[in-house]
């Protein structure tokens, strides 16, 4: 594998292509600078995102992001490039080129994003099913605590008593008369209730909103690792079908009833043991079990989101209604 390249820069948000053209020329020195494209990619709710390609090599795309404000509060990027390395070594992510001060650079994902349609998709569904099985599959040796509670309890310490915007704060005092406290009691009552549930420590995305799924011919791809780690296994399910009522325009009809998650755990489980030497056969039971512990926590994928939520209205500059 490349080594991946340090690159002691700091980019501005403001000027991507600008910024871009300093990092490409550290990658990619051999590209003519009159022979360069860039677009820039508008998804992204956390951070700024612009692809560059040469027209001697239109294949070799190359993005580079650019962290939002004050992200380092919500992600430990250091996690996140180790986390990178470690997907690409197993096979489930692009190369990573190069980091800088503020942003790292790597390679394309050609394909489409899913969408609240495709999800569904019985060309799609299985493939996400059998990837998210496989990436849970990647083993360490040492033992491994779930990152959701420190994540969370991290979220609301940051959300702050008072927001710049005076619009933002009467929409949080509106919803939220009592401030974080009745988020941090909402927290130790579901981490009292799903301890319990026994969900295995696997490593996982956390993080599986449609648009970071490509799908390309009979293949899914998973990107953005930035919340990845090791956590409950039923909480990345959970949150991925939460994730199924969309974004901007959510639609939480759109949620899959019963009968799709038994069909997509079921591909999920017969890979997941496959991929873990394990020979038990699997029966209902072991999928209405599995059934309720996703349920439970797509609970707390909520609270994990609009905790986060809640930091990124004070420090955000792009242009999304966190408060929504």
């Amino acid at each position: 594998m490349s080594t991946v390249q340090d690159i002691d820069l700091f980019l501005d948000e403001y000027s991507l292509e600008e910024s871009a053209r300093k990092i490409i020329g550290e990658i990619r020195p051999q590209w003519r600078e009159k022979q360069l494209t860039f677009k820039v990619f508008t998804d992204g709710i956390t951070n700024k995102l612009i692809g560059c390609w040469s027209a001697e090599d239109i294949a070799d795309l190359i993005l580079v992001r650019i962290y939002g404000k004050n992200t380092d509060l919500l992600i430990d990027r250091d996690e996140e490039k180790a986390n990178f390395i470690l997907l690409h070594k197993a096979g489930y992510a692009p190369q990573l080129y190069a980091t800088f001060r503020n942003g790292l650079a790597y390679a394309y994902v050609p394909g489409e994003t899913v969408t609240t349609r495709t999800v569904r998709d019985v060309s799609v569904y299985p493939l996400i099913a059998v990837t998210m099985a496989r990436i849970h599959s990647i083993h360490k040796d040492q033992p491994h605590n779930p990152i959701l509670w420190d994540k969370i309890d991290k979220f609301l310490s940051l959300v702050p008593n008072q927001y710049s915007s005076t619009k933002t704060q009467e929409t949080y005092k509106e919803n939220f008369p009592d401030g974080a406290v009745s988020l941090g009691d909402e927290l130790q009552l579901l981490k009292n209730l799903l301890s319990e549930e026994k969900s295995p420590i696997v490593f996982c995305h956390n993080d599986l909103l449609l648009p970071n799924i490509i799908y390309k011919s009979g293949k899914v791809s998973f990107i953005d690792y930035e919340y990845a780690g090791w956590n409950y296994q039923a909480f990345d399910i959970g949150n991925h079908f939460a994730e199924f009522a969309g974004v901007s325009e959510v639609d939480y009809s759109l949620y899959p009833d019963r009968d799709f998650q038994f069909t997509w755990i079921k591909i999920y489980l017969v890979e997941y043991n496959q991929c873990n030497n394990i020979t038990k056969e699997i029966n209902e039971s072991d999928i209405n079990k599995f059934y309720s512990q996703i349920n439970k926590f797509a609970l707390v994928s909520h609270l994990f989101w609009a905790s986060w939520a809640l930091v990124q209205a004070q420090h955000s500059t792009i242009k999304f209604n966190f408060m929504r």
